[in-house]
């Protein structure tokens, strides 16, 4: 039986599946992908009342878009043929109360050294509009461009 909503973008071919499971008690509990290569403790943050002694889904969602939109804004470049030596995308993933509920915020902070402002705009924009986890957030949750 399936709940879940129907999807509004649907890849037209399935290139790519990640698998990763859920144990113990969530927040403070355990994930690994069905691979290995990512095996690790979670734990709530400080700030949430936690110890801190393990990673949370919000450290992996800021790593995964960080290198998601990363390697969009580098296709960006490449289709428009500049070459970004240097770039950087940081990901700042923030957790707060939205109503009887939580909601995130994410800020992306990205470095195009020696580029002209207005082209490091350009390419950050066309990024935006390419990168899976922009388009999965679109219309979702807040995301704030800032380029350095």
């Amino acid at each position: 039986m399936s709940t879940a909503a129907t999807p509004t973008h649907v890849p037209e071919k399935i290139l790519y599946t990640a698998e990763a499971t859920s144990t113990g008690e969530g927040r403070n509990g355990h994930v690994r992908t069905s691979d290995g290569r990512l095996d690790l403790d979670l734990a709530m943050p400080t700030e949430l009342g936690g110890t801190g002694e393990g990673t949370n889904p919000e450290q992996l969602f800021a790593s995964g878009y960080a290198a998601c939109f990363h390697s969009a804004l580098k296709f960006a470049a490449l289709k428009q043929h500049v070459k970004l030596p240097g770039s950087s995308v940081k990901a700042l993933v923030s957790l707060g109360p939205e109503g009887d509920a939580f909601a995130l915020a994410v800020k992306l902070v990205v470095e195009l050294p020696g580029l002209e402002r207005e082209e490091a705009l350009q390419l950050v924009e066309a990024a935006h509009q390419v990168c899976p986890y922009s388009r999965a957030t679109r219309g979702n949750i807040g995301v704030e461009l800032e380029l350095l």
